[in-house]
Formats: structure tokens, C-alpha cells, sequence
């Protein structure tokens, strides 16, 4: 049976939801599922935009036969390639025979690497800036490559003005049936998990990103609809700017989060004598993390978020503790930068762990590294505490810069 919602009077969303996958990308937890957004137009002629993952496809198909009620599909838009977007392609060719698939020359480059497809005479190539009219409904296309993949174009239908912005603006997690940002408490449900989606998956890419968003500059936008999680039809500029932020590197927020692995207590003993020295001066909202027992999605979020970070580790085998190390690599990877940074080693006969992470850290851009760097032998002494205050001072001197 049919589950649609109507984002305008030719708009549907035809989309499904996911509940039972565990892993996205095989990587990042969702406790919560996934949605997955396709949109149908009806006009003169119907133009489908993206399709769904393969695990939602019997209920997509049905959403996209009971909106068309016996019309032909015309056109499929191809904003994004990855496969929880693109699995649909086949089978809507074999439900549509006249079905025109539109994309770009990375689209279908793409799309001969995933299928072996006879689309002679069944495509659209189109360039940045073309325009397809569906009748009084006008598509016109907007590359932005990187967004996460080469081959990432938006699509902005310029009648009601609905920018169909592929994976950008998206979110990890199910709608429970509210697919507009209004209907749900975002800042409190919502930006979590739309911080570690971006973060994790499109964070390494802020110069792309800024380039899009200066597209769209030029674009009234009456709502913003992704691939993943709420559409946005009211207070657009508030998710715009997390965007503005998130993609100049700089802190959402001036806010202190410590991270640390601990193997016998003794690490995580230094973090906490920390960590309330700082609620005592003051500093609220102070984050602390297991990195054990935490998913490095929800680290990299945090790192996003915070404006300064306290990296604490033991030294192991001679080098950094494995998950802050994994942690250290990912930072890099995701082109983390501008951030404030304290360092807490530990260390019973060799400690090695601090140089090593400053090391790590000089490679990343515009980072500033607190003093003093503590280094714990085995257990907090007293000569810690004193080092630990004075830490303390560092960083809420810093912070009170900001």
C-alpha cells in the first residue's frame, strides 16, 4: 500500500523509510533508521527525482504508481549515483520503458560502471545552468561536485521554487510520518545527528561546499528538499548557516569537550579533575567522552561542534592509544581545522603519547595546541593537580578570547 505525502499540490514525496538498518554505509550507527526522499512532479509531463535504496523499493514503487494513476513517468532526474539513491534505476526502466533518465556526463559514467544497461536514446545529458520545462514547471540543474560524490548536481524548480539538493541538507535518522522540519523539534531531535551526517560524510569537503552555497545566493528558496531527513520549508537560513559554519571549519559552538581512553581509570581520573575544575570556574555545557565506548561519528560531530578539544590517551605500544590514534587519522581525513586543543598523556615508564599526537596534529590546518601538556605517570600526584589548574587558566583564557 501507497504511504505519500504531498510537499506541494504537483510535488509528492514518494520516499520510504528504513528502521532496520543498523549501519550507514556499513559504517555509522542509526539507532534510528534512515529515510530515504524521492520527490515526483506533475506536470505536463512527471519527472521523478532520485529513487531510493534497495530495501525500500517495493514501497517506493507503489508511492510512485499511485501518484501517477496510470500516467506515464517522463523523466528521472539523477541528482546523486551512491547506490541508497540510485538502486531504483533498473527497475523503474523496466516499469517505464519511455522513461528519459537526466543527468550529467559523470552521472552516466557512473551509472555504466554500476549497471550494464542498453540507454541508447534514453538519456538526457545536461551541463550546469541547462533548464528541462515539465509544462509550467521549470527544472534547472546546478553541479556540485563533491557534495560528496564528482558526479552531485542539485535541481531547482523554479515556479515554486524547491531546491532538490541531492545529499546536502540531509540527516541521519527516520521521520516518524512529520516530514517537515516544522513538525518536529530539530535543534533538539534533529541537529545531532544532521551534525555527524555532515561531519562524517561530507566534512572533508568544505571548499566544495562553500562553492555551492554561493549557487545558491542567486536562487530564492522557498524549500529545501535532500535525500535524507526532514525538508525544509520554514526557517531555511537557520540549517544555511549551520552549513555556513560547518563548511569554514569554524565552531558551532564556544564549548569544551573532553576525549579520552583510559584502560585502568587512571587517564579518565586526570579528565574528570579537569573537567570539574572547569564547571567550577564557570564553563557550562562541558562534554566528556569515553572514546572506548563512543562511535568516532559521534567524536567527529563533537569536533565539529566544539571550539576547544582535551585529548587525553595512555601511551600503548610505544605509540598513541589505538582509538584515539583511529580518532587523530579521522580528524585529518575529514579536514578538521581551527580549533583549540589540550593534550593529557599517560604513561607508566615510557610516556610517548603527547608528542605523538602534537606530531599528528601539526598536520592538520590552523590549530592551536594549550599549554602545559600533562604528562601522568601511572596515577594523579599532586604535582598534577598543580598542572591541571594551570590548564585550566589556558583554557579559560582561550575561551574567553572567543
Amino acid at each position: 500500500m501507497y504511504c505519500t505525502r504531498k510537499i506541494t499540490d504537483a510535488v509528492t514525496w514518494v520516499g520510504g523509510y528504513d528502521r532496520r538498518l543498523a549501519l550507514f554505509e556499513n559504517l555509522f550507527p542509526i539507532s534510528r533508521g534512515i529515510t530515504y526522499n524521492s520527490y515526483l512532479i506533475s506536470d505536463e509531463k512527471t519527472a521523478l527525482i532520485d529513487t531510493v535504496d534497495s530495501s525500500v523499493t517495493r514501497q517506493f514503487l507503489e508511492n510512485i504508481h499511485y501518484v501517477l494513476r496510470g500516467r506515464s513517468l517522463n523523466y528521472l532526474v539523477i541528482n546523486h549515483m551512491e547506490p541508497d539513491h540510485c538502486a531504483g534505476i533498473e527497475e523503474l526502466l523496466l516499469h517505464f520503458p519511455e522513461m528519459k533518465l537526466v543527468g550529467n556526463a559523470k552521472t552516466f559514467a557512473f551509472i555504466r560502471q554500476f549497471y550494464d544497461l542498453n540507454l541508447d536514446g534514453r538519456t538526457l545529458v545536461i551541463k550546469e545552468g541547462t533548464t528541462l520545462s515539465l509544462g509550467t514547471h521549470t527544472l534547472r540543474f546546478c553541479f556540485a561536485p563533491m557534495v560528496h560524490w564528482p558526479e552531485v548536481m542539485m535541481t531547482y524548480e523554479q515556479k515554486e521554487k524547491l531546491l532538490f539538493s541531492a545529499d546536502a541538507f540531509g540527516s541521519f535518522g527516520a521521520l516518524n510520518g512529520n516530514l517537515f522540519n516544522d513538525e518536529v523539534d530539530f535543534a533538539r531531535d534533529w541537529l545531532p545527528d544532521a551534525r555527524r551526517y555532515y561531519g562524517n560524510i561530507v566534512g572533508k569537503y568544505g571548499a566544495q561546499v562553500q562553492a555551492a552555497l554561493k549557487k545558491l545566493t542567486d536562487m530564492e528558496l522557498r524549500m529545501i528538499c535532500p535525500l535524507h531527513g526532514p525538508v525544509w520549508r520554514t526557517n531555511l537560513d537557520y540549517f544555511l548557516d549551520k552549513y555556513r559554519l560547518w563548511s569554514r571549519y569554524e565552531p558551532e559552538e564556544h564549548a569544551v569537550a573532553l576525549i579520552y581512553g583510559s584502560m585502568y581509570g587512571d587517564t579518565e581520573n586526570a579528565v574528570n579533575i579537569l573537567a570539574s575544575s572547569l564547571a567550577e570556574s564557570g564553563v557550562k555545557n562541558i562534554a566528556v567522552y569515553d572514546i572506548s565506548t563512543t562511535h568516532i561519528s559521534t567524536l567527529i560531530a563533537e569536533a565539529f561542534r566544539c571550539s576547544h578539544l582535551v585529548l587525553a590517551a595512555p601511551t600503548y605500544n610505544g605509540g598513541i592509544y589505538p582509538a584515539m590514534l583511529n580518532l587523530l587519522h579521522d580528524m585529518k581525513a575529514l579536514n578538521l581545522q581551527n580549533r583549540t586543543m589540550a593534550l593529557i598523556e599517560n604513561g607508566s615508564w615510557a610516556p610517548a603519547s603527547a608528542r605523538q599526537m602534537r606530531s599528528l596534529l601539526g598536520e592538520l590546518k590552523q590549530i592551536e595546541l594549550l599549554e602545559p601538556v600533562i604528562t601522568v605517570k601511572s596515577a594523579i600526584k599532586k604535582e598534577n593537580l598543580d598542572e591541571l589548574l594551570q590548564l585550566k587558566e589556558s583554557i579559560l583564557s582561550s575561551l574567553e578570547k572567543l
